[in-house]
């Protein structure tokens, strides 16, 4: 007689932080490091701007942080793409940003947490840090150790 098999449904599985990042970006095809690489390469949409709002950040943060008010301006009127090195800032954004949210459970906690001078930073905000890559790792680095329940 065959073994009897049993089926049993699984748990839903919590978003990837592929697709908290894409969701964060307005960008569906985000599953990997490769696929963020390939599609900084080819350069964002501006499009990309505007989902960063959608998701907590103020306009003034993402000019400070991935391209000024202007420059966007003369982008949009152009219909060209965001730079590649305007691409990256903005990938780096995303994915702090929804790294930050999976570790706090919410965007706005999130925000809150990115917004607030801490003294690991030097009393600076962490967002301050985003405008680069070395910055965005110590925060990145922060998350991994609250989401461990390490933070010091």
């Amino acid at each position: 007689m065959p073994a009897q098999t049993h089926s049993v449904a699984s748990p839903e599985l919590p978003v990837s932080i592929y697709g908290r990042i894409g969701a964060t970006l307005g960008i569906r095809s985000l599953q990997s490091d490769q696929d963020a690489a390939r599609l900084v390469e080819k350069r964002l949409s501006t499009s990309v701007l505007k989902s960063l709002v959608q998701h907590g950040l103020d306009e003034s943060e993402v000019y400070e942080l991935v391209i000024p008010r202007r420059t966007l301006s003369h982008r949009k009127a152009r219909r060209e793409r965001l730079t590649r090195d305007e691409s990256d800032r903005a990938m780096r954004v995303g994915r702090i940003v929804a790294l930050a949210g999976e570790v706090f459970g919410e965007e706005e906690r999130a925000l809150r947490w990115l917004r607030k001078p801490h003294r690991r930073f030097m009393e600076r905000p962490p967002l301050e840090l985003l405008a680069t890559e070395a910055g965005a790792r110590l925060i990145e680095e922060a998350l991994h150790q609250i989401d461990d329940g390490m933070y010091v």
